[in-house]
């Protein structure tokens, strides 16, 4: 009897003894540390200092304090967070070679990651239905969209966000690891910790299917419901000028709007996550490099509003 109790823990000890996990981050291109460090790390300053100038001047200039700029500069707040979930720790396996991490900090990335994603596509729900509302319902805009319900609006994306990816997480941080410990990625993503997972992972991988199916495609119908009706409204714009400026300034969000969902649709709405590891890698640099560049260019930084309150900032600090 005892030498079976024996056996139990020991088989126990074994499935629980992986205390820490390898980002395997891009091993073909090991040898460009350096040079990999230094893109990233401007990619990541630029990003970072495009979405705090938004930040700042929202707040700083009272012009811009409308529905329309709290949500955006909201969105690019949770820009700058999730790319700093996530960056930090690849440049330092750029720079150091260290790919280690811990089994709690990798759950904890995995957490805010996912956590901060969700959050940036409720956001982008909400704010096309705000041009929908702004260019399609003029004469009721001000009367349905107001600052206290585009705080609710962000507080019903945070919370809804918060409940989703907790339970996900905590399904995920039951499952036991006995091994292998190498991540294919180059942060602790749900998919590549699940499918290193010696336990059965079917309701788990379910559950992330759920979840990331009902984020991603509910945003992406609310987005294409809202922009398919802006597009049918400056189509009957009678001035060719006024279409022109108007589908300039709705191709550029389109773009982003497109990377942000084609490469997440590609990388979680797949039944099947085990043999694309290795695409999905790549894929994800797409929002975790490039569309938090872009965001700050295309939302904000060319709109005359904001160049006006920005050169009204600077020279408010210069004297």
């Amino acid at each position: 009897m005892k030498n079976r109790e024996t056996e139990v823990n020991m088989e126990v000890k074994n499935e629980t003894s992986i205390q820490e996990f390898i980002l395997e981050a891009f091993p073909a291109v090991q040898h460009l540390g350096n040079l990999l460090f230094l893109v990233h790390l401007l990619a990541y300053l630029a990003s970072i200092v495009g979405n705090m100038v938004i930040i700042i001047i929202t707040w700083a200039d009272h012009r811009l304090q409308t529905p329309m700029y709290v949500l955006l500069s909201t969105f690019s707040f949770c820009e700058c967070c999730f790319i700093t979930t996530v960056i930090p720790k690849l440049l330092s396996i750029f720079l150091s070679g260290r790919q280690t991490i811990s089994f709690s900090a990798c759950l904890t990335q995995a957490f805010f990651s996912f956590f901060l994603g969700a959050i940036i596509f409720f956001l982008m729900a909400v704010m096309s239905l705000d041009r929908y509302l702004a260019i399609c319902k003029p004469l009721h805009y001000a009367s349905i969209m107001n600052l206290k319900v585009s705080f609710l609006l962000i507080s019903l994306c945070y919370s809804l966000s918060f409940i989703l990816i907790t339970c996900l997480v905590l399904k995920v941080s039951q499952l036991l690891f006995c091994g292998p410990n190498i991540i294919s990625h180059f942060f602790c993503d749900l998919i590549a910790l699940i499918h290193l997972s010696c336990s059965d992972t079917r309701s788990v991988e379910i559950c992330l299917f759920f979840v990331t199916s009902f984020v991603i495609l509910l945003s992406l119908i609310v987005t294409i419901i809202a922009y398919s009706n802006i597009v049918i409204t400056v189509l009957r714009l009678p001035s060719a000028k006024e279409r022109q400026k108007a589908f300039s300034t709705c191709s550029s969000h389109l773009i982003v709007l497109s990377l942000m969902y084609g490469s997440c649709v590609f990388i979680y709405l797949k039944p099947k996550q085990g043999n694309r590891l290795d695409s999905n890698r790549e894929a994800a640099l797409v929002n975790t490099v490039v569309t938090p560049l872009l965001n700050p260019v295309i939302y904000t930084l060319r709109n005359k509003q904001v160049h006006q309150a920005l050169m009204d900032t600077l020279s408010r600090v210069r004297w």
